[in-house]
């Protein structure tokens, strides 16, 4: 009686119960194929990512005595689908019975859901046991209201698991959160940690890539990859971070800067998406660097908020609101993406940094992703489905369960308040006062109007005036709306013709 379990590219769990026994009529099934490939247009790095960690996985299995049916993506019998390819690997094996891992993503798992539903053998769903919380916790935690906040549902983790709370079970420290101390600029020091990262290459698997026709974007790095490929070269990356950056990581992890791509930020994103890492690991290992003195309680909550957190959560308000989630369109917006999204050529220095930053090395860090790119995007009312499609495909650790609600939610408030308590959105001082972009920039970083005035001046004011009968009575913007009061009709005229000169000529800014 024999079992075909799949894993999918980003279920590489070496710890999951399954691969715990070796069973000679248990036959794991991994597959790279163009469903996958061809939803989105994928970066570069992420199609080689995810196919030589798959392939890593495979071989790692069958190291340890499992049976593996590998399929390629250029292999002839390849049917190019999960349910194809499913059917004709049971037929071949004549399989009794198949078994896969939850998805995370509501297309694959609805596709899955109809599979087992027609299919002639039995077919059985088991959860990956990644995650913290259920898909379903967060709305029982928060309840049925039209907006979540994020804080109450990470204290409530924060307790249940008992993660850096002392013995009476109060926040360590006196307090839940510590956001508001890690807001500075990075003034050049401490210097910026070498990168942890390993080496590979990777030329003949992207050439294979290539040469089966896949479409993609981006700098491939082939030659010299950096990201990790197996929970090994994970936990030396979760190793070095802890040691390296966690202790400045929350004080500057908001800062940018034209020749830091890093800073102290984890890169474990990817690794943990594709499930190398366990959540559960990586907190116990920074709440661990607390406890024994290596990092300070302000630096390791912050990083902890983040994924007990932020990544539940998000998790959450994905499974909540899908399906339909993705038509998320409060404000409208309808403008196609400029054509510098895919190049970085414009004279904007922040935007030119994030977008080139983002195509070279498909990440970027979330202020980068949210108050540059996605505040740019929000303030020139780019179409947020668009925006989504780029955010999905461009950065190597966003899957849809995680991108969509951080880029329609939080970036760009197109589920009108959903997951967010205000847009996140901000003119050129914000930007200036984190980094060091405005310095030699082609545009005036004070000037509001005129041929060199930041386009996000503008733009911003802009975007509260339009909005103002959804906006002005949000509570955490009548600063906005108490400046904007002050704007005499001739200087608020003048904001929207720059406003609309902007947009109208966004291909050339």
């Amino acid at each position: 009686m024999k079992t075909l379990r799949l894993v999918l590219g980003d279920q590489l769990d070496p710890n999951h119960h399954w691969f715990s026994d070796v069973r000679a009529e248990t036959i794991y099934v991994l597959m790279e194929v163009r469903q996958e490939t061809d939803y989105t247009l994928h970066h570069a790095q992420k199609l080689i990512a995810i196919f030589a960690a798959m392939r890593r996985f495979a071989s790692l299995l069958r190291d340890a005595g499992h049976r593996v049916h590998y399929i390629e993506i250029d292999d002839p019998l390849n049917r190019q689908a999960i349910p194809a390819n499913l059917d004709s690997v049971a037929e071949l094996h004549g399989a009794a019975c198949i078994e896969y891992l939850l998805p995370d993503e509501w297309r694959v798992d609805q596709q899955l859901s109809a599979y087992a539903a027609a299919a002639n053998v039995p077919v059985r769903a088991v959860d990956t046991g990644h995650f913290h919380t259920t898909r379903d916790e967060v709305g029982h935690v928060l309840g049925t209201g039209r907006s979540w906040i994020m804080d109450r549902f990470y204290r409530s983790i924060r307790v249940r698991h008992r993660v850096l709370l002392d013995a009476e079970g109060r926040p360590a420290g006196g307090q839940w959160s510590y956001d508001a101390e890690n807001r500075q600029a990075w003034p050049g020091s401490p210097a910026e940690p070498a990168d942890w990262r390993p080496h590979h290459d990777h030329r003949a698997l992207w050439q294979q890539i290539v040469a089966a026709g896949v479409r993609s974007f981006g700098e491939p790095s082939a030659g010299d990859f950096r990201w990790p490929v197996d929970r090994a070269e994970a936990l030396a990356c979760l190793d070095a971070f802890i040691r390296d950056a966690l202790p400045f990581f929350a004080q500057f992890q908001d800062a940018m800067h034209g020749s830091a791509r890093r800073l102290f930020h984890s890169m474990l994103s990817f690794a943990l998406n594709v499930k190398m890492l366990n959540p559960r690991e990586v907190v116990a290992r920074a709440e661990h660097a607390y406890r024994s003195g290596a990092a300070p309680l302000a630096a390791v909550e912050g990083f902890i908020r983040q994924i007990l957190g932020w990544r539940e959560f998000v998790r959450g308000v994905y499974w909540a609101r899908m399906p339909g989630y993705e038509n998320s369109n409060a404000f409208g917006h309808r403008r196609p993406l400029p054509h510098w999204f895919w190049d970085g050529r414009t004279r904007m220095a922040c935007m030119s940094h994030a977008l080139r930053q983002s195509l070279e090395d498909a990440h970027a860090h979330h202020i980068l992703r949210l108050m540059v790119i996605g505040n740019f995007a929000l303030l020139a009312g780019l179409d947020p489905h668009e925006v989504h499609e780029w955010y999905l495909g461009v950065y190597i650790d966003a899957f849809e369960w995680v991108e969509m609600p951080n880029t329609l939610g939080m970036s760009q408030y197109a589920d009108g308040g959903a997951m967010a308590t205000k847009p996140y959105v901000s003119s050129a001082a914000y930007i200036h006062r984190m980094s060091n972009y405005c310095k030699g920039c082609a545009y005036d970083r004070n000037a509001r109007t005129g041929a060199r005035a930041c386009p996000f001046n503008a733009l911003y004011w802009d975007f509260f005036d339009r909005h103002r009968g959804v906006l002005q009575h949000n509570n955490r913007l009548g600063m906005v709306y108490r400046q904007l009061a002050r704007f005499d009709d001739e200087a608020l005229e003048a904001i929207r013709m720059q406003a609309d000169s902007v947009v109208r000529n966004i291909e050339s800014l």
